[in-house]
């Protein structure tokens, strides 16, 4: 296994580069924008434009890469996000802030996708779980060192921008001087969203769930505990310890779910966090221990419902459509982690900030209102289901192209089911063909075409 992780160790520096910026970023963005006083909607607002963007990329970084190849596609993008960070500093209106951190979005998915692309091309059959574990770890790692880097220095100034800029610039010196082969650029897969909605409607309802409320924790959660009177070291602390628990949770329920009804557990999971969510959102102010010890359990619960809706919905999904069902429930996740950070923070505004902590508690009892284990008929049920649970990055924190690298799914399948949705979804395929036909009736003009 150690060998293995040694084998990436370069594409999870890069990984963790990036996630130590962006982390850096929602945190200080919303301690900045809180400081000076801005409308909670505004600092909701950005957050859902990095979700945005995030969405966006998806479409354009297939595109991007199968233009000018996945090394020069991840560099100009860090490129992109670095100048857009620093254009923070250099442009304080609110509006263009907007566009720029949509641009963060756009740029950070193409880089996910060179990331994943890579690590789906080098790593054997066998190892796809534990290569999948090391990006998972990655990723987590470099969302909490974005928490720490608040710990050792608070201050809020515009050095802060500076250090995230140097993040995103160092995280692309990995990938541009390794010495490894291109991997062959992946179509993007097709949505289908009717198919999935009729086939697994409560893995998207929990997933959509699971966006409203992590996106509005990543874009709010530091002006909730700032509201509480924590200095900015504390609220790093704070943010780091809520993170950290998402990735120490993944295990303990990758356990549960391989052998309890998956359904019945994100009920279960659901029901929990509406019970724990309610004293921070009804108690103005909280001891800081106290304060720790909740935030900790309720994103110990938020965090793995997500996972838990991938694992659902993979139960019942044909393995040549697990490339698109992923597609579909990032789309799904981040049209969720668009609108809940922008209700949220007009919430936080006119109700206070504890409203963040009620909105989580109010999409842990809509679960458990909607999600019922007695309408999973099991019809569609694979016949190797209950499928092993695989752990999954929070949050948009990948790209459609992970499915490649769950082992869940057969390589060569994913590779028909992409190399299908190319042929059928490229308009420059078809005018190829139909170029084809024109020539052929050319230099065979006695031959009629139907």
């Amino acid at each position: 296994m150690g060998r293995t992780l040694s084998a990436f160790r370069a594409l999870y520096v890069a990984t963790l580069l990036m996630l130590m910026g962006s982390g850096l970023l929602s945190t200080y963005l919303a301690l900045r924008l809180a400081g000076d006083a801005v409308d909670g909607t505004w600092i909701g607002a950005l957050t859902g434009a990095q979700y945005l963007g995030l969405v966006l990329g998806g479409k354009l970084g297939h595109r991007l890469i199968a233009r000018v190849g996945h090394i020069r596609a991840y560099v100009a993008c860090a490129g992109v996000v670095t100048a857009a960070v620093l254009a923070i500093g250099v442009l304080p209106w609110l509006p263009i802030w907007l566009v720029l951190r949509m641009l963060v979005g756009v740029g950070m998915m193409c880089q996910y996708m060179v990331l994943e692309s890579w690590l789906n091309d080098q790593a054997e059959p066998g190892q796809r779980g534990t290569v999948f574990s090391g990006y998972m770890a990655a990723s987590y790692l470099g969302l909490v060192l974005g928490q720490v880097v608040l710990i050792v220095w608070p201050d809020l100034g515009n050095e802060k921008l500076m250090l995230i800029g140097l993040c995103f610039a160092l995280c692309l010196v990995p990938v541009a001087v390794t010495h490894n082969i291109h991997p062959a650029p992946m179509s993007p897969a097709p949505l289908e969203p009717r198919f999935f909605l009729d086939r697994v409607p409560q893995s998207l309802t929990t997933t959509l769930i699971a966006g409203l409320a992590i996106g509005s924790f990543y874009g709010l959660a530091p002006v909730y505990a700032a509201a509480q009177e924590l200095p900015t070291e504390r609220i790093g602390l704070f943010m780091g310890c809520c993170i950290f628990a998402g990735l120490l949770a993944q295990w303990p329920i990758g356990w549960l779910s391989d052998r309890y009804d998956r359904t019945t557990l994100i009920r279960y999971v659901a029901m929990a966090m509406t019970i724990v969510g309610l004293p921070l959102a009804l108690l103005p102010h909280v001891p800081l221990a106290f304060l720790l010890l909740l935030g900790f359990m309720v994103s110990l619960l938020l965090f793995v419902l997500y996972p838990l809706a991938v694992a659902l919905s993979n139960d019942h999904i044909e393995a040549e459509r697990r490339v698109s069902l992923t597609a579909m429930l990032l789309v799904t996740f981040g049209v969720g982690a668009c609108i809940g950070p922008l209700l949220v923070g007009g919430l936080m505004n006119w109700l206070g900030a504890n409203m963040l902590y009620a909105f989580i508690s109010l999409c842990g009892l809509i679960l458990v209102w909607r999600i019922r284990p007695q309408d999973v008929t099991g019809l569609h049920r694979v016949e190797e289901a209950p499928l092993h649970h695989v752990p999954m990055p929070d949050s948009l924190a990948s790209s459609p192209l992970v499915a490649s690298l769950d082992p869940r799914v057969d390589e060569q399948l994913v590779q028909e089911q992409m190399q299908t949705a190319h042929t059928t979804s490229s308009p420059v395929s078809n005018e190829e063909t139909e170029l084809d036909e024109v020539n052929a009736v050319i230099e065979n003009p006695e031959e009629k075409t139907p």
